[in-house]
């Protein structure tokens, strides 16, 4: 389950600084399992590794990408998954589920064997939630954690944040848009449910499929 480890540990760091030095895994002793260790509001967050059915929504997202970059030869996107994101403005650390960003950017980052992607090379990010960890993805709710993942994207100004909610409550894709750096939130650009076609505004532009999605299981 998702574990906001840092009540029950003292570290000879902050986890922040720990987590960019690539220690913090290997001080709480976590396995190489895909076991995911991020710092969201400086707090720990440790959660399993995806299963199956979230990674293959990410599948398609990316499938998606890809197709447009097939027909479009000058299609300006890439996307790269599971890649560490070093916040260093509010001193968090994420994981996201994908990054979108351009290729350009992309290219440099490979070249120089870049160990973290930054803020501000970024031009969105995805997240699917999970049973274990769902509220780190959202918008706090009202009287909960004050920061999460969406108020951190937001404090860092990446201009979109594709958020799929696979809560059985009420599963479903939002685009968020316009962070403010001051109050760490977004505004809701668009939005749409699980089973049919997904298309990006601009400037993305590209299509996916969503009819194979499902909320988590029970």
């Amino acid at each position: 389950m998702s574990v906001p480890a840092i009540a029950h540990y003292t570290l000879p760091d902050s986890p922040y600084d720990m987590w960019v030095r690539d220690e913090l895994r290997d001080y709480l002793r976590l396995p190489h399992d895909g076991t995911r260790v991020e710092v969201v509001g400086g707090e720990i967050i440790v959660s399993p590794g995806p299963t199956v059915d979230h990674n293959g929504i990410v599948a398609d997202i990316l499938e998606g990408l890809i197709l447009a970059k097939a027909g479009h030869p000058d299609f300006p996107w890439r996307a790269v998954q599971t890649t560490d994101l070093n916040l260093v403005e509010i001193g968090d650390g994420y994981i996201p589920d994908l990054i979108v960003l351009e290729a350009d950017i992309l290219a440099q980052a490979r070249s120089t064997k870049a160990k973290h992607l930054f803020s501000h090379q970024l031009d969105m990010v995805v997240e699917v939630t999970s049973k274990s960890n769902a509220p780190v993805d959202r918008e706090p709710a009202f009287g909960r954690r004050a920061a999460t993942k969406w108020t951190g994207y937001a404090q860092c100004v990446i201009p979109y944040y594709l958020l799929v909610d696979r809560d059985p409550k009420g599963p479903g894709i939002t685009l968020f848009a316009e962070p403010d750096r001051r109050s760490g939130r977004y505004q809701v650009l668009d939005s749409w449910e699980f089973g049919g076609s997904v298309r990006l505004p601009e400037p993305f532009g590209f299509s996916f499929s969503t009819a194979e999605w499902e909320p988590w299981g029970e």
